[in-house]
């Protein structure tokens, strides 16, 4: 499977609206808004739901390691299937499971069935994800041209986020007027029929004729591949560290809000606080796209660290709902705009024919590492409160600022080896960087 041939735009490339440019892209990209947007209107209520019912900040990460804990053990044959068999197929059968166990929890809630029931649901939700994440993200680069794969992966990033605005809000706004938690998850189980008619419309070529490893091999190959980049595994342990550190606030934000800032799960302001934060998560995915589209994206992981850091003490700190709603949204904004920069470095080092099983360890480390950090740090907030792992996690962002230096790495490469490195070197450092 080769990446889309480029088109005439007259966008300036590696911009959003390029990417838009593309049909079979933007058709994919507006289905899976669609169905993301279900997607974190259950996010939002789910964990709100658990902890309104326990009053656990830890049964809630233990919930969040339901749902995303199959990313550490199936990411890897996940990624083998991703780079073997046909993409659209497997991806159209993992949404169709991940909706039918979103229907489940339908009936679950509306009982108010015993906990450890959502808890078997929201796995079975979690391993159609995990099974079908490296697909999903070694597709989307074959939709457009690898001079245009910046703004891809940033329209990926605010398709996530702009839909972790949209879903909370839709959940505040109807609410009030009797819609209840088991009505949600019906809802986002209707959303997953977008992509999957969008994925039917699609045409991709065969996976490449490439060397596969056999036996056990395989399952190790996407190691291998990203030892052999130095680059690679320094965004792969800075990923892993950072999501297992830096992130337990974002599977544990219901408890966060209520300790930190007395705001209740179930209200309205805890929805619009979620919101809030998710839209600067949006705006952050968004700028990799288009304000700093002609930045180095190397520079921008280290300045996007600093500044998560401080955002994350901020939020940390504050008291009132007011310093959380401001902290929030640029906490959100640093956030993204960091890990979408260190996806666009990693995927513009990959030739088609690796994305799936790389992009696997990708996806270990953001998704299948945070649910740990909620399992550990979970029993932790409910000992000593919040404040204090928040502002661990801030502390060592700042770390990763200096330490995460993929400039000083590439450099260090180029001396041993004086011959040109990556032709994409110009999709992470911009038009501009690279005249």
């Amino acid at each position: 499977m080769t990446a889309t041939t480029t088109i005439e735009h007259g966008f300036r490339p590696g911009s959003a609206r390029a990417a838009l440019a593309y049909p079979d892209f933007r058709r994919m990209w507006i289905a899976s808004f669609a169905s993301n947007i279900g997607t974190w209107m259950q996010n939002v209520v789910l964990p709100a739901y658990v902890y309104e019912r326990t009053g656990k900040a830890s049964i809630v990460g233990l919930l969040v390691f339901a749902q995303l804990g199959p990313l550490l053990v199936l990411s890897i044959p996940a990624g083998v299937i991703a780079d073997r068999f046909d993409r659209r197929r497997w991806l159209i059968a993992m949404q169709i499971v991940q909706m039918l166990f979103s229907i489940a929890l339908f009936p679950l809630a509306a009982t108010d069935a015993p906990i450890w029931s959502m808890f078997v649901v929201a796995l079975g939700v979690g391993i159609g994800n995990a099974l079908n994440a490296p697909a999903w993200s070694a597709m989307l680069p074959t939709l457009v041209s690898k001079a245009d794969l910046s703004g891809s992966i940033s329209l990926n990033s605010t398709m996530i986020n702009g839909s972790r605005v949209i879903g909370p809000i839709i959940v505040a706004v109807l609410s009030p007027f009797g819609v209840t938690t088991s009505q949600f998850f019906l809802f986002n189980a209707a959303t997953y029929f977008f992509v999957v008619f969008a994925l039917l419309s699609l045409r991709l070529g065969a996976p490449p004729k490439v060397h596969h490893e056999k036996g056990w091999r395989q399952f190790t190959a996407g190691v291998r591949l990203a030892k052999q980049q130095p680059v690679a595994s320094r965004l792969l342990i800075s990923l892993t560290t950072f999501s297992f550190l830096s992130l337990p606030y974002v599977g544990l934000f219901a408890a966060v809000a209520e300790l930190n800032f007395g705001i209740a799960g179930k209200t309205s302001t805890y929805k619009w606080l979620y919101a809030t934060w998710g839209l600067g998560a949006c705006l952050g995915g968004l700028a990799i796209g288009t304000v700093f589209v002609g930045w180095d994206k190397r520079r921008l992981i280290r300045l996007g660290f600093a500044a998560f850091a401080v955002c994350l003490a901020a939020f940390a700190i504050a008291s009132e709902p007011i310093g959380a709603f401001i902290s929030g949204f640029f906490l959100g904004f640093a956030y993204f705009g960091t890990t979408t920069s260190m996806m666009t470095v990693m995927q513009s080092r990959l030739a088609d024919h690796e994305r799936g099983r790389v992009m696997s360890l990708w996806f270990m480390a953001f998704g299948g590492t945070v649910p740990l950090g909620n399992l550990v740090f979970g029993p932790v907030i409910d000992a000593v409160g919040a404040r204090w792992v928040l502002l661990a996690g801030a502390g060592w962002a700042l770390w990763l600022s200096y330490w995460c230096n993929i400039r000083a790495i590439d450099e260090r490469t180029d001396a041993a080896n004086p011959t040109p490195r990556h032709a994409s070197l110009l999709d992470e450092q911009g038009i501009a960087a690279g005249e």
